[in-house]
């Protein structure tokens, strides 16, 4: 995986109580085009995207890369989550880490699936690089995904104004270990 590090693509499917995390497949096409063209799932996210435009650009396997997971609920697609090295993040503390990100159909929302699903693929992450830390970056005005980062334990580390919003920047692992004091027993 060239984007993450020396780590075999794509790994076996991951498996929780209720998901599966697995690599993309054809079947998924729809949903792909379905997520990306979602006001809802956007709203955040500068806006969705034209479905003619989707149903002319999208490859018959989308988003076939390292470090793309589809989130599978009983054989079908409900959302897509993504860690990738940031590389050319805008924010210093964020560049060259790993970052986080999900998507998921609104339909598919308020069940636990993307605590489930991002708990799954951070564990999974940990197993292939341990100690690795891994940034993730919200809209403050995210009440959704602020809750998400905190249960997945990110702790902020900056905000910042981009794209005519508030932004908030959460690392967890091994750089935010160094900034706790450690305890005395």
């Amino acid at each position: 995986m060239t984007l993450l590090g020396p780590v075999a693509w794509p790994p076996a499917p991951i498996k929780t109580e209720r998901l599966v995390l697995r690599e993309p497949k054809a079947q998924d096409r729809s949903a792909f085009i379905e997520l990306l063209a979602s006001p809802e799932a956007h709203t955040y996210l500068g806006g969705p995207r034209r479905r003619d435009e989707l149903e002319c650009e999208t490859p018959e396997v989308p988003e076939q890369w390292p470090g793309s997971f589809v989130v599978d609920l009983d054989g079908a697609m409900i959302g897509q989550i993504l860690l990738r090295r940031a590389t050319a993040h805008r924010r210093p503390p964020a560049a060259g880490k790993a970052d986080l990100g999900y998507l998921f159909l609104p339909w598919a929302w308020g069940f636990g699936y993307a605590t489930e699903g991002c708990a799954a693929a951070l564990d999974w992450f940990d197993g292939v690089l341990p100690g690795e830390p891994v940034v993730l970056t919200t809209q403050s005005a995210n009440v959704r995904s602020m809750r998400l980062a905190a249960r997945l334990g990110f702790t902020e580390v900056e905000r910042f104004r981009a794209w005519d919003a508030e932004q908030w920047l959460g690392m967890r692992g091994a750089a935010e270990d160094r900034c706790r004091t450690p305890s005395l027993r």
